[in-house]
């Protein structure tokens, strides 16, 4: 596929304003890290790399609508004990773009495949995801098991209950104008946690709205509707063969928590399964601390 020097975004000068307004945001990521681009067969991808680098690799996929810098509240403590590549992904906000189609899940799982590759990642590969990432990583787990020691896999939608037909509905307004008041909306009734913060936490839902908004702007609606819509997996692809954590929070308001736990407990009862109260899919943001502490518990057992 030929494309032009702006791509993926709509022009040069729409290129230059996201490339500046994420220059602002990266400012505030809080250890040093190497900015890296890898090219692979369908498309390039840009990462975060940061902690020793003798340490042993965690691989950090970001949820749908954000890039590798939503991980920020995580990173030092996660890097101080791993070697983490935060990713852009190729379909979403940030430096990564596809230069093939992306057209299934399976696309994304040989993106990842070919990716680890490039950067010899593996096998004894960790690999974490919130939500759309963590669909992702959960899809990636199933068809390349030999590469993964661990997986974490932080509220996936849509992988072990499907979203309520609702949430999807209100999704769907942030493609009408006035886009940045759906999109406040929407994240004010998903992060229960963040809104529980006060000042604080509604500042940074404040600017995940103007980072998204800005997103549609320069991007176009076209690049911005090509994610791929969370499925629900069959039985056997719940039964991950490494080990596996699936992280939820109280309030998830994009489908029913329990529900997830119950099919999980049934279905594959050898993920290991934490219910955190308070939070809804704000778990990163929410409560970094006590999160990383499940996660290093998690990543660092024997």
């Amino acid at each position: 596929m030929n494309h032009p020097s702006h791509y993926p975004f709509a022009s040069e000068s729409k290129k230059a304003r996201y490339l500046a307004h994420l220059q602002q945001r990266a400012a505030a990521w809080p250890i040093p890290f190497e900015g890296r681009t890898v090219e692979t067969a369908r498309g390039r991808t840009f990462m975060r790399i940061s902690g020793p680098a003798d340490a042993p690799p965690l691989v950090l996929l970001p949820g749908g609508g954000t890039s590798s810098l939503m991980w920020q509240p995580n990173i030092g403590g996660l890097s101080a004990h791993y070697r983490t590549y935060a990713l852009d992904s190729i379909v979403d906000l940030g430096l990564s773009a596809n230069t093939h189609p992306v057209k299934t899940v399976d696309d994304l799982t040989t993106w990842l495949e070919e990716l680890f590759e490039a950067l010899r990642l593996g096998p004894g590969l960790r690999l974490m995801g919130l939500s759309h990432g963590a669909w992702l990583a959960a899809h990636y787990a199933y068809r390349f098991p030999s590469r993964l020691a661990k997986v974490v896999l932080l509220a996936p939608p849509g992988w072990a209950v499907a979203i309520r037909p609702g949430y999807l509905l209100r999704m769907m307004q942030i493609l009408l104008p006035p886009r940045r008041v759906f999109i406040r909306k929407v994240y004010r009734e998903s992060l229960p946690g963040l809104v529980a913060t006060g000042a604080s936490g509604l500042k940074l839902i404040d600017e995940m709205t103007d980072d998204l908004a800005l997103a549609f702007e320069c991007f176009g609606l076209r690049r911005m509707t090509q994610m791929l819509e969370p499925t629900v997996a069959e039985d056997e692809r719940l039964r991950l063969t490494m080990p596996t954590l699936f992280v939820i929070g109280e309030h998830e308001v994009m489908y029913p928590a329990q529900e997830a736990l119950d099919r999980l407990a049934r279905v594959a009862p050898g993920i290991q399964r934490l219910l955190i109260p308070g939070v809804g899919h704000d778990l990163t943001w929410a409560r970094p601390d006590e999160l990383n502490r499940h996660v290093l518990a998690f990543l660092d057992a024997t």
